[in-house]
């Protein structure tokens, strides 16, 4: 595919979680990959701090939960290794 707008990264994110099983998350990385040929991190890799970005931006909108070692946590907390869900309602699998 051609080279991703910020909307198309969001939109691939949002429906990424939409579509995984209440309280299962995603990887970054699979949202980076379907804009790239397969097999090519070349093309994928460079797209992951924008997926990233996109994410949090979500995270603000309350569209996406970023989770970290499977618990969510808030923007200023984001690092390393993420994973991201639909939000979750209150009493959810963490039990908030």
């Amino acid at each position: 595919m051609s080279t991703a707008s910020n909307a198309d990264l969001s939109a691939e994110i949002l429906r990424r979680t939409a579509a995984a099983a209440a309280g299962k998350s995603i990887c970054p990385s699979e949202v980076a990959r379907h804009f790239a040929p397969p097999g090519d991190e070349a093309t994928w890799r460079p797209l992951m701090p924008r997926v990233r970005k996109a994410a949090l931006a979500l995270q603000a909108e309350g569209r996406v939960e970023i989770l970290r070692k499977g618990k969510p946590v808030p923007a200023e907390e984001v690092r390393g290794v993420i994973r991201l869900r639909a939000p979750q309602p209150a009493g959810g699998p963490d039990g908030e």
